[in-house]
């Protein structure tokens, strides 16, 4: 059997993170075992449906590359063979017309309600003659459920879950309107695309037992269940926005990388050993729900960031450049330097060692991005005294008529011109930590001569001449 899975979002908003985790046990399952994985947007409810959604479901999958395969599926699309197979139903009286008005079912749940018991449609159209109806009233075809015994689920997560059948009412499968509800669409949809296993989050384990009695009903194979607990935020509640409960494009934004997110991802609710950092091909290797927990995963910024920083020392330094750059050209308007790839490029080795995610290193990259003038914040501006300018004056002088130009040379000139001053108390950290600020304006940055070396000898003296010269950029 080839095994076949699917992810089935709804385009009502953005990629949510817990559904990113689910489209990603999906995919390894299926690469796991050799099957396929495919998309469906479950797009019914065209009040809510939007293509923005859509847009921003494909271009999160695709960020994190949970690329699927063949064509995206709209269940919409399918909308008049949905309604077929509920007639088909309804012939063979597995299903039948239900004629409630709006005011019967409203009085319905409101006593059932009053007298404590669960809100359920009471079949009273079960078996009674579609003669009876009221004039001109559009009917509903609600499924005829067992009314006797139980249905078990044999869940490859939760195990075996048993619910008495007398619990599960009989739900609506097309409406007045002819339109087919999510819950008929669903089973109809696993059955054509030949989805075998439905690995999903746990909270819709309700509507599963409603789906495979509709799978019989139809006399079709049940694939197999899976259902995932969900995610909860470091306190224990329901994950929501103030935990970090976003779209997957605001991580994206905010500097993380797909890879690390995937890893941290797949070890919400999922372990193999003490690992914890996966690449895709070890988790398409180890992957498979024997290792799904059973409880609830708690969402932990600060473990993601972390594993952010592990990718980020680990990734290519061009692809870096390429990731800050674009940051930086929109920070500050496209005016970047004409070398500004260039000198990220050759700094990224220590620059990717000091930050935790993609927008801390396009902020401690902006220095070399720039052409000239710096702003100076205000830590590193405490470093420019008149002593310190007097020793940066004396470099730019040694600095100017300086041909051996790379970080050993220069730290070897600095050292040497601190040793000259050593009856001064002259120590090099003196001197280093303004020649900083006025190159990156910062207080802190990588190894400075490395700095220098990177920047080049006209960019170094510029920046010198111009904070000396009174020409300083504030901030």
């Amino acid at each position: 059997m080839t095994i076949v899975t699917r992810f089935a979002p709804s385009p009502t908003g953005f990629l949510h993170i817990g559904s990113a985790r689910t489209a990603l046990f999906n995919l390894l399952f299926a690469r796991h075992h050799g099957g396929h994985f495919l998309l469906r947007i479950e797009d019914t409810d065209r009040a809510r449906s939007t293509q923005e959604a859509v847009d921003a479901i494909h271009a999160g999958l695709e960020w994190l590359d949970l690329l699927w395969d063949g064509d995206a599926i709209s269940q919409f699309s399918a909308a008049r063979h949905h309604a077929d197979a509920a007639r088909t139903l309804l012939e063979e009286g597995k299903a039948y017309l239900c004629y409630a008005t709006p005011e019967e079912l409203a009085e319905m749940r409101e006593k059932a309600r009053a007298e404590g018991r669960s809100v359920r449609y009471d079949g009273r159209w079960r078996d009674r003659d579609p003669a009876e109806a009221p004039s001109g009233a559009p009917p509903v075809i609600r499924f005829k459920a067992p009314r006797q015994g139980e249905t078990t689920i044999h869940d490859l997560v939760q195990g075996e879950v048993t619910v008495a059948n007398e619990e599960l009412d009989d739900m609506v499968l097309l409406r007045a309107d002819g339109t087919p509800t999510y819950m008929l669409a669903v089973v109809v949809d696993d059955h054509d695309m030949g989805i075998t296993h439905v690995i999903r989050g746990d909270d819709h384990f309700t509507n599963t037992f409603r789906q495979y009695q509709l799978f019989k009903a139809f006399g079709w194979q049940t694939p197999e269940f899976a259902h995932i607990p969900l995610i909860h935020g470091a306190d224990g509640a329901k994950l929501s926005k103030r935990h970090g409960a976003l779209g997957v494009e605001a991580y994206r934004e905010q500097g993380f990388l797909p890879e690390a997110m995937c890893n941290y991802l797949l070890r919400l609710g999922w372990s193999h050993g003490d690992d914890e950092i996966i690449s895709r091909e070890q988790a398409i290797q180890w992957f498979d729900l024997d290792g799904v927990g059973r409880s609830p995963s708690r969402f932990d910024m600060s473990r993601l960031t972390s594993i952010n920083a592990h990718y980020l020392r680990r990734a290519d330094d061009r692809r870096l450049a390429g990731l800050v750059l674009g940051s930086l050209a929109r920070k500050l308007d496209g005016k970047l330097a004409e070398s500004a790839a260039d000198r990220i490029i050759r700094g990224m080795p220590s620059l990717k060692e000091r930050a935790k995610t993609i927008e801390e290193l396009s902020e401690s990259a902006a220095f070399y991005a720039r052409e000239g003038a710096i702003p100076i914040g205000d830590k590193a501006a405490k470093l420019l005294n008149v002593a310190s300018k007097g020793y940066l004056a004396d470099l730019r002088n040694i600095f100017g008529g300086f041909e051996d130009w790379n970080a050993e040379a220069l730290e070897r000139a600095v050292r040497a011109y601190a040793g000259a001053r050593q009856d001064q108390g002259l120590k090099l950290g003196a001197i280093a930590q303004p020649l900083r600020a006025v190159l990156t304006g910062s207080a802190a940055s990588p190894p400075i001569f490395e700095v220098m070396e990177v920047l080049g000898r006209d960019e170094t003296l510029t920046r010198l001449s111009q904070v000396l010269d009174g020409a300083d950029a504030k901030c």
